[in-house]
């Protein structure tokens, strides 16, 4: 988890499309502009967590590949 980071949702070992449903779940209940890192391990997530973080008007702030994890961090809307 990142220093700026204030909330982690691990979302490795669960397959499509639990990452995003969870990532979802667990956005619903922060505040605006809060930041959420979350961490996959499921090929799937690259593609799909970031589509639909733009799609609910979220910002993708950075995503990055560490060894087979995919972590995202994403910023609520404000």
């Amino acid at each position: 988890m990142t220093e700026e980071t204030k909330h982690l949702l691990d979302c490795v070992g669960l397959y499509c499309p639990a990452p995003v449903m969870n990532t979802r779940t667990e956005i619903d209940g922060l505040a605006p502009g809060a930041l959420l890192e979350v961490v996959a391990d499921d090929a799937a997530a690259w593609e799909d967590i970031p589509r639909w973080a733009r799609r609910a008007g979220h910002s993708v702030i950075k995503s990055w590949k560490d060894g087979d994890e995919f972590h995202f961090l994403i910023q609520k809307k404000e």
